[in-house]
């Protein structure tokens, strides 16, 4: 209730006081005033004047400090001529309130208390009266040793007007302490009324959840504002549940809700309007208010999550806790039983969070991430934060330049495009539409279109609602982690100038983008003629890629069979089944190998003329062998966690191999600075610097093509003439704070030892094998990786070093 009154708090989807006003209206109590005193516009916001309801509300509000619960009525006595009924906004009760009013006018009383009996009275105040009903005594909120009866207060009060003479104006009073000890005192006809039904003060969390649940059960006899499809499911409008979904009853799903494939909705779970249930997440119990989103393999268990918070994937949140509205909920997090979160915190993915978080904003220090700045399409990454990004980099590039914008195929794309351009524009920047655009066109485009940077957005193969969007500078570069940061200053700070009428950038769109890069493409072939035209069996992955690469290969004499071309708007890569398809057709038209061109241009995945998938390691050490073969005595560069292979290769040469950071920027630069012929990492994406920056699967494809051709030689006989690869990767959970720690714990432990600190520590052992600490840029997790010849003494290390990581990070 940090921003919002407690009567606004929905109890299945409906605010307390909207069940209040319904029991008015129910009983013919249709003129309302409601008091108010914290947030009052929320209140006035929803009743408005009452006629949507049938009824007439009308408002008295508080100024100062709060009059009490007696108080606030003795202000507006002026508007009280008959009997009235006094009733709290924030508790629910399906009390018969014509019985209490008759009974109240048969007993000719001044003031009538509604009384209902619970096991623990406690926390109520205690009443008891004599067998006619008159109040004898009464005790607000004893302790164990005073109670005297199990008949309390409701705070429902039926009463007439003139009792409001015994309280004095414009003070705090309270009905318990103040005026009812007067009537009492004065022998004024005080009645209790012991009414039947259902009543319970929502004054915790317990009681919140518990009000809940107990309308889904039917023990409450209030209105649940959505048809019951079925029994026990109440269902809104545009609902979508996927047929494989599970619902148990009780449960209500509101108003343009998703509910995703195998998704179980257990019984006594609530779901606001506007939430979306990705798939295969587990919700048992939970109450989601509206515009939550919960991602796929989520588990929610007895829990609260508050409006607009979104839980991402592989999160799990126990019994009791709650979680403050417009919150971030990181990946793969666990939030424990009975954790309180505040608003608007952003948790770091892979948190554990054992106690509440209260103070501090929770959230991630960067807007930039390891491919720029990513997330969910219209939860992270909304139209209304585009803009501003827009704005920031356009302010940042400077008014009157020119900057590059591209982007793939997709919905989400097209989207996050339009947003940037409105922010570009906005600070007096032009934009260079280049549309619809692989990655590896765009980069090697930017040069030659003398502009002072670039912005490409990409949807993720196997999850669309996921976009990424990298800036480039004026190489086609990723742009340096001091321009991220400027970048982000300016967009935190709204530090930046609007553009004047006459200022305002412009679009253009230049010609033959696409023919200029396969141009220079084939500048790079230029008189080689194939000794031996391969069949190569090529997936473009419902990609942009077809485009380009198609035409290429058969200018270079190569037969090409095509997979997937059709480009799809909204394509969901399952990897795995494309692997096994294209093995299986090289395999059958026993073509020499077979490639997917993948992350929108970048990434291959190579099958080799046996339909075997190349490992990634393998692959790096096939093309830096082939290239080297071809270009005895040349530099390549690779990231620091390359393998062992890589340095045997470029010496067999006399060549030079040159280790970088792991980071893409820091591998571009250096290959470009230092003139190496080839640069490329373990995942399958390579840079030929001789013809632009970046990675480009569609080129690799080709240089392999070519050499191999020339070789003869069958890609599964040059895989094996690879030396053994004992190549290891892991990864253990690691926050932020504790990152630094691990490091200088391990230099301080690896004294005396050959150490490097390029990136992380890369630790060389006695036997050759090495073990590199490299803490994740942006996830809380320390990544792990080692090499060597013997494969059990790399295990060895590599359990050693994760034993002593763990043992720090607790």
């Amino acid at each position: 209730t940090c921003s919002l009154p407690k009567p606004m708090v929905p109890i299945v989807n409906k605010p307390i006081i909207g069940h209040i006003v319904e029991l008015l209206k129910k009983y013919s109590i249709n003129d309302i005033i409601v008091t108010l005193h914290y947030l009052p516009t929320v209140i006035e916001n929803y009743l408005k004047n009452g006629s949507e309801m049938g009824v007439n509300v009308s408002y008295s509000i508080e100024e100062g400090a709060p009059l009490g619960t007696a108080g606030c009525v003795k202000n507006i006595e002026s508007k009280l001529d008959d009997t009235f009924v006094v009733i709290s906004g924030d508790a629910l009760t399906d009390f018969n309130l014509d019985d209490a009013i008759r009974f109240h006018k048969e007993k000719k009383s001044k003031a009538t208390l509604v009384l209902t009996r619970v096991p623990n009275p406690l926390e109520f105040g205690v009443v008891i009266t004599d067998n006619e009903g008159r109040i004898e005594r009464f005790l607000e909120k004893p302790t164990s040793s005073e109670v005297f009866s199990d008949t309390i207060n409701t705070g429902i009060y039926i009463l007439e007007p003139e009792i409001l003479k015994y309280l004095p104006e414009n003070m705090e009073q309270d009905f318990s302490k103040d005026l009812f000890p007067a009537l009492l005192k004065n022998n004024d006809p005080m009645f209790g009324y012991v009414a039947e039904g259902y009543w319970c003060d929502v004054g915790s969390l317990e009681t919140y959840r518990m009000a809940n649940y107990d309308v889904l059960n039917g023990k409450v006899n209030v209105n649940i504002p959505y048809e019951q499809k079925q029994e026990g499911i109440w269902t809104g409008e545009s609902v979508v549940i996927e047929p494989s979904a599970i619902l148990e009853t009780p449960v209500v799903i509101g108003n343009n809700c998703y509910i995703g494939k195998n998704t179980k909705i257990l019984a006594n779970t609530i779901v606001g309007d506007n939430v979306i249930i990705s798939d295969e997440s587990t919700l048992k119990r939970p109450i989601l208010w509206n515009g939550v989103y919960i991602d796929k393999r989520v588990s929610l268990s007895g829990c609260i999550i508050a409006k607009n918070t979104t839980v991402k994937m592989d999160s799990q949140i126990l019994e009791g806790a709650v979680i403050g509205e417009d919150t971030n909920i990181g990946q793969k997090t666990e939030i424990k039983n009975s954790v309180r979160i505040w608003p608007a915190k952003n948790i770091e993915s892979g948190s554990i969070l054992k106690d509440s978080l209260v103070w501090g904003s929770g959230a991630q220090k960067s807007l930039f991430g390891e491919g720029g700045v990513q997330g969910f399409i219209n939860l992270d990454i909304t139209p209304e934060l585009t803009v501003k990004i827009g704005a920031a980099y356009g302010a940042t590039i400077g008014i009157g330049k020119s900057v590059v914008i591209s982007r793939d195929q997709s919905p989400a794309a097209r989207l996050v495009s339009r947003g940037l351009f409105s922010g570009i524009l906005s600070v007096g920047v032009d934009v260079r539409n280049l549309e619809e655009t692989a990655i590896p066109v765009t980069r090697y485009r930017i040069p030659s279109l003398a502009v002072a940077g670039g912005i490409h957005i990409r949807s993720d193969a196997e999850d669309p609602e996921k976009v990424s969007i990298e800036f480039l500078d004026s190489a086609g570069m990723n742009i340096p982690s001091n321009l991220e940061k400027k970048i982000e200053s300016t967009y935190y700070k709204e530090d930046f100038r609007r553009a004047m009428i006459e200022e305002i950038g412009e679009i253009n769109y230049p010609a033959r983008i696409r023919e200029k890069y396969i141009e220079g493409f084939m500048d790079s072939f230029e008189g080689f003629v194939p000794e031996q035209p391969l069949k190569i069996v090529v997936d473009y992955a419902f990609r942009i890629n077809n485009v380009v690469l198609p035409s290429i290969l058969g200018k270079i004499g190569m037969e090409t069979i095509v997979l997937n071309a059709h480009v799809m708007s909204r394509p969901r890569v399952d990897r795995g089944k494309l692997v096994k398809q294209l093995s299986e057709v090289v395999t059958a038209l026993n073509a020499d190998f077979g490639v997917i061109i993948d992350g929108d241009g970048e990434r291959m995945i190579l099958v080799d003329n046996e339909g075997k998938v190349v490992d990634g390691n393998k692959l790096l050490a096939l093309m830096t062998s082939l290239i080297m073969e071809d270009n005895s005595g040349k530099n390549v560069v690779m990231p620091v966690n390359y393998p062992n292979v890589i340095d045997q290769i470029v010496e067999k040469f006399g060549g030079k191999n040159i280790m970088t950071k792991a980071g893409n920027r820091s591998l571009m630069e250096t290959a470009i600075s230092k003139n190496a012929i080839f640069a490329g990492r373990n995942d399958g994406k390579f840079i030929f610097p001789n013809f632009h920056c970046g990675f480009d699967a569609m080129f690799a494809t080709a240089i392999l093509s070519k050499l191999i051709s020339n070789k003869k030689v069958s890609i599964s006989k040059l895989i094996d003439e690879i030396p053994e690869v004992n190549y290891r990767y892991d990864s253990i959970p690691c926050m932020t704070e504790q990152k630094g720690v691990v490091i200088r714990t391990l230099v301080e432990k690896t004294r005396g030892m050959k150490v490097d600190l390029l990136d992380g520590i890369k630790v060389h052992n006695e036997d050759g094998s090495w073990v590199l600490v490299l803490p994740h840029p942006t996830e809380p997790l320390i990544n792990m990786y080692a090499d060597g010849e013997n494969s059990d003494a790399v295990t060895n290390h590599m359990n050693n070093y994760k034993s002593i990581i763990e043992e720090i990070v607790g």
